[in-house]
C-alpha cells in the first residue's frame, strides 16, 4: 500500500488566526493556479500542513520527482480526461443511478489514470511517486464497458442492449412516418398555411394554420400567434403517430435507465479502487502544482530535519507573496532575508523603525516553515535547513476590537494567551513571531512585560522572531546567550528604509534624526536629547551608532579585500600564461638552433663522405700512403661530428616530483577550470581538499589539482585494510549511452556557479556520457553551463539530449 502523509489534525483558533496573519490562503491560491483539474485545486485551496516530518519529506520527494520528470515529458505532464468523480462514486456506492455525462467522465479519468502510471512508474528515478500509483487498479474492463455504452455527451448507445437497439429502430420508423405525412399535408394545405415550417408546441409537431382556416384543416389547436392570425395545430392525421411515438420514447427512457443502473451498479462494485485512483490522482496533481509553483518562483527544495533544536539556515529568502505581486504584478524588487540560528540560540529581537522589513521578515521566516512542512519549494539560495515545525503562532498586526471592547494592548494580550496556551510542554518544535512585543501601554511596563515573555518562551518554543522598539530587550543578548539582536538598515540621509537585515546589531533609534531632517524646531529635538541622557539612552545609541559604522567599516573593507584578491588572482593568471608563453618562444627558438646545427653537421657529413669516396678512388690508382692518411683523418673528423651531433641533442625535459603534497595556504591548479586556486582545508586522509577560486569555494579530489610546477600529488597510504573491488567490467569501459539514475544530474532552481559545481563533481567519477536536467525557463542556466562547458579540456562535445530524454531542457556532456 502506499504510504499516505496523513489526515493534518483540524487547526486550533490561534493556529487558525496564524495562518490568516501570515496570509497562508493567499499564497494556496496562487499554488492552485497551477493545479490542472478541478479536484487538484480544491486540495491546494486547503493546501494542508503535513501531520509529520516524515509526511513532508514523503510530499517534498514527491515535488521533487514531479518537477524534474515535468521537464522531461514532451508539453509538461497532463492530467487531460482526469475528473473529479468522487460524488459519482460515493451516488453509485449508495444504490444510486449516476447520468450518462458524470459515468463517461469515470472512463476518462480511468483512461487518464493509466497513461499517468505508465509515465511516472520508475522506482529508481522515482520512488516516491512510484510507491504512490504502484497499486493502482485502473479497470481497463470497467472502462472499456463505460465507452461501449456511452456516447459522447453521456447518450446510452444504440448498442449498449439488444432491446433498446430493437426500439430506437422502431422509434425511428415510426418518426420517419409521421414526417412524410406532414410533409403531404403541408403540400395538400398550403394555401391554408401562414408558413411551410414545421413547428413544435409542447413536444408536439405543429403547423402554421391561417386562423379563418383553422376548421378546414381538422386536428388539435395547441398554441395561437400574439396577433391571433395564426393558430398552431396538430393534424388530426399524425396525433395516432406521435402517441405513439410517445409511448415509444419512455419505453426508451426506461430501457437507457436500466443501462445506467447497470452501469451504476459496476462502478459501485469498484467504489474502493475508484476512491483510491481518485485520491491518488488528486495527490499528484497536488505535487504537480506545488512543483510548478515552485519552479515559477525560482524555489529550491529545503532540507527538514526532525531534531526539533536543529538549526535555522535561510540565505537569501524572499517573501514569496510579494515575489508573486513583483513578477505578475509589476511590483517592487523584493529585497531578499538571510537568517542563521544556531542551535542553542533560542529568541531574536529584531529592532528599526517601522515600514523597515521587520514585519517582512517574520512573515517571511513564517511562511517558509508553513512551506517546507506543506511539501512546497523555499525562494532561498542554496540549499536551505530549518527543524520541522509543529506549530506556528503568530502575533501580528493590530488586534484593537471596538465590538468586544478591547483596546490594541488587551487584544495582543489575549493572542498571546493563546499562543502560551498551545505550546504546552510536549509542544515539539514551535515557531513563534511577535510583533511589536509589548506595544500598545506604559513603556516601562510594556517592556518589563516584553522581556519576562521572551524568557519564558525562551524555555518553551525552540524559535521566537520578536520585532521591538524597546532599548531594554536589546540588552537581553548580553546577559542570555540565548538571545540574538538583529535590525534593520535605515538610511537617515534620505529616511527611507533599506530593507536589509543586519545580525548581530540592535537597531538604535531615530526618532531624533527623523524629526531634525523634517525641519522641527533644533530646540525641540535638543532638549529631548538631553532628557535622554539620564537614561543612558543617548549613550546607547552612540554604541549601536559606532557598531553600525564600525560594520560599514568591515563591509567596505572585505569589499576592498575581494576586490584586490580577484584584482591578484587575474595578475597570477596573467603571469602564468606570460611564463608560458615565454616557456614556449625559448623551447621554439632552441628548436630552431638544433635544426640549424643538424642541417650544418648533415652537410658536414656529406662532405666527408664525399673526401673519403675521392680518397678511395685515388688510392685505388697509385695505392700512395698520403691517401690513407687522408682517410683516416676523414674518419676522425666524421667520428667528430657525431659526437657534436650527441652533444647538442635535445634532452627530453625530466621532472621528479614524486612525494609532493599540497599544504593548507598552497595555491594550486583545478584541472577542470584551469584556474588556480588556495588551499582552505585538507580532509583526514588527506585525499579531499577545500579551496576557494576567487569568489567560489569548492571541495575537489586530491586527483583533481596539481602544482602551479605541473607538480603532481602522491595519494596518502591508507590508513585501513585494502578494500577490493571486483567488477565485471573493466574500469577503463565505457559507460552506457543510455540515460540512468547514475549519470543524471538535476540542476534546476541552482546558480550558475552552483550549477558548475554539482556538474563538475559529477562529471569527475563519469565513464559515460553525462546528463544534465536545466529546464528550458530563461535559459540563462543553459548559456552558462555550456559557456563554461566550452572551457573544460576533459569535455569533447555537448547537445541536446533527445526528445525523449528531455530535449532542449536537458544537456548531453561526453568527456574524453
Amino acid at each position: 500500500m502506499i504510504q499516505s502523509p496523513g489526515a493534518p489534525p483540524a487547526p486550533t483558533p490561534v493556529q487558525h488566526d496564524t495562518l490568516e496573519l501570515l496570509e497562508w490562503p493567499r499564497l494556496a491560491g496562487q499554488v492552485a493556479s497551477f493545479a490542472s483539474t478541478a479536484a487538484g485545486r480544491s486540495h491546494c485551496l486547503d493546501l494542508p500542513l503535513a501531520p509529520s516530518c516524515a509526511a513532508s519529506q514523503r510530499l517534498l520527494a514527491e515535488t521533487t520527482e514531479l518537477l524534474g520528470l515535468d521537464g522531461l515529458v514532451e508539453g509538461g505532464l497532463s492530467f487531460q480526461g482526469a475528473g473529479d468523480i468522487a460524488a459519482t462514486v460515493l451516488l453509485c456506492a449508495k444504490e444510486g443511478t449516476a447520468d450518462g455525462e458524470s459515468l463517461l467522465l469515470v472512463a476518462s479519468t480511468l483512461a487518464a489514470a493509466r497513461r499517468l502510471r505508465r509515465q511516472i512508474e520508475d522506482p529508481e528515478l522515482r520512488p516516491s511517486c512510484s510507491a504512490l500509483v504502484a497499486e493502482l487498479r485502473t479497470l481497463p474492463e470497467l472502462e472499456q464497458r463505460l465507452h461501449f455504452c456511452l456516447e459522447e455527451g453521456g447518450r446510452v448507445a444504440d448498442r449498449a442492449s439488444p432491446p433498446l437497439t430493437g426500439l430506437r429502430r422502431q422509434l425511428q420508423g415510426v418518426r420517419g412516418e409521421r414526417r412524410e405525412r406532414l410533409q403531404d399535408l403541408l403540400r395538400r394545405h398550403a394555401a391554408l398555411l401562414q408558413d411551410t415550417v414545421i413547428s413544435e408546441r409542447n413536444g408536439r409537431p405543429v403547423l402554421a394554420v391561417k386562423a379563418g382556416a383553422a376548421s378546414q384543416l381538422p386536428g388539435l389547436v395547441h398554441d395561437s400567434s400574439a396577433s391571433g392570425q395564426t393558430v398552431f395545430l396538430e393534424p388530426q392525421a399524425v396525433v395516432a403517430l406521435g402517441n405513439r411515438i410517445r409511448e415509444l420514447e419512455g419505453q426508451e427512457r426506461d430501457l437507457e435507465r436500466e443501462v445506467l443502473r447497470q452501469l451504476s451498479a459496476a462502478v459501485a462494485q469498484e467504489a474502493a479502487a475508484l476512491q483510491h485512483l481518485q485520491a491518488v490522482l488528486v495527490r499528484l496533481d497536488a505535487a504537480l502544482a506545488r512543483a510548478r509553483y515552485g519552479a515559477w518562483l525560482g524555489a529550491v527544495r529545503p532540507q527538514l530535519l526532525e531534531d526539533p533544536a536543529a538549526a535555522f539556515e535561510l540565505r537569501e529568502l524572499r517573501h514569496p507573496l510579494l515575489l508573486w505581486q513583483e513578477r505578475r504584478e509589476a511590483g517592487a524588487a523584493v529585497v531578499a532575508v538571510s537568517l542563521t540560528v544556531g542551535n542553542d540560540l533560542r529568541v531574536v529581537a529584531i529592532t528599526g523603525p517601522n515600514t523597515g522589513g521587520k514585519t517582512v521578515t517574520l512573515k517571511s521566516v513564517g511562511l517558509a516553515a508553513l512551506m517546507a512542512r506543506a511539501g512546497l519549494f523555499l525562494p532561498c539560495s542554496g540549499t536551505p535547513r530549518l527543524p520541522w515545525c509543529a506549530q506556528v503562532l503568530a502575533d501580528i498586526g493590530d488586534e484593537q476590537s471596538l465590538q468586544q471592547s478591547l483596546s490594541t494592548f488587551s487584544g495582543h494580550i489575549r493572542r498571546i494567551a493563546r499562543i502560551l496556551a498551545a505550546l504546552g510542554p510536549e509542544a515539539g518544535a514551535s515557531l513563534v513571531l511577535l510583533d511589536e512585543v509589548g506595544a500598545g501601554t506604559d513603556p516601562q511596563e510594556g517592556s518589563a512585560l516584553a522581556a519576562a515573555l521572551l524568557k519564558h518562551l525562551a524555555d518553551r518554543a525552540r524559535l521566537t522572531i520578536a520585532t521591538t522598539h524597546f532599548g531594554e530587550l536589546k540588552a537581553l543578548k548580553y546577559t542570555d546567550p540565548r538571545f540574538e539582536n538583529a535590525s534593520v538598515a535605515f538610511d537617515v540621509e534620505t529616511l527611507s528604509p533599506t530593507y536589509w537585515l543586519q545580525w548581530g546589531i540592535p537597531g538604535r533609534s531615530n526618532a531624533l534624526a527623523i524629526a531634525t531632517r523634517l525641519g522641527l524646531d533644533p530646540a525641540v529635538v535638543q532638549a529631548a536629547a538631553a532628557q535622554l541622557e539620564p537614561a543612558g539612552e543617548g549613550e546607547v545609541n552612540r554604541v549601536i551608532e559606532g557598531l553600525e559604522d564600525e560594520r560599514q567599516r568591515q563591509q567596505l573593507a572585505a569589499e576592498e579585500a575581494a576586490a584586490l584578491l580577484a584584482r591578484t588572482e587575474l595578475l597570477h593568471e596573467e603571469l602564468l600564461l606570460r611564463w608560458q608563453q615565454q616557456k614556449e618562444q625559448s623551447a621554439e627558438l632552441q628548436e630552431r638552433r638544433r635544426l640549424e646545427l643538424e642541417h650544418s653537421i648533415r652537410d658536414g657529413q656529406k662532405e666527408v663522405r664525399r673526401i673519403i669516396r675521392r680518397l678511395r678512388q685515388g688510392a685505388a690508382r697509385d695505392g700512395g700512403g698520403s691517401a690513407a692518411s687522408l682517410g683516416e683523418t676523414a674518419r676522425q673528423a666524421g667520428q667528430r661530428l657525431k659526437t657534436l651531433e650527441r652533444q647538442h641533442r635535445p634532452q627530453p625535459e625530466r621532472r621528479d616530483h614524486r612525494g609532493w603534497q599540497p599544504m593548507v595556504g598552497d595555491r594550486v591548479r583545478l584541472l577542470a577550470l584551469g584556474k588556480a586556486a588556495e588551499v582552505l582545508a585538507i580532509s583526514g586522509d588527506g585525499r579531499e581538499l577545500n579551496v576557494r577560486c576567487g569568489v567560489l569555494r569548492l571541495t575537489v579530489d586530491l586527483t583533481a589539482i596539481e602544482g602551479l610546477h605541473g607538480e603532481k600529488p602522491t595519494l596518502p597510504e591508507p590508513a585501513a585494510a585494502v578494500v577490493q573491488i571486483r567488477s565485471r567490467r573493466s574500469p577503463a569501459s565505457r559507460g552506457p549511452d543510455v540515460r540512468t539514475e547514475g549519470n543524471t544530474v538535476d540542476v534546476r532552481g541552482m546558480r550558475v556557479h552552483e550549477a558548475e559545481a554539482a556538474v563538475e563533481e559529477h562529471l569527475r567519477g563519469a565513464n559515460g556520457p553525462v546528463w544534465v536536467i536545466h529546464g528550458i525557463g530563461t535559459g540563462r542556466l543553459k548559456r552558462g553551463l555550456r559557456e563554461w562547458l566550452a572551457g573544460v579540456p576533459y569535455v569533447e562535445r555537448v547537445g541536446d539530449a533527445e526528445q525523449g530524454d528531455g530535449g532542449q531542457g536537458c544537456t548531453v556532456i561526453w568527456p574524453r
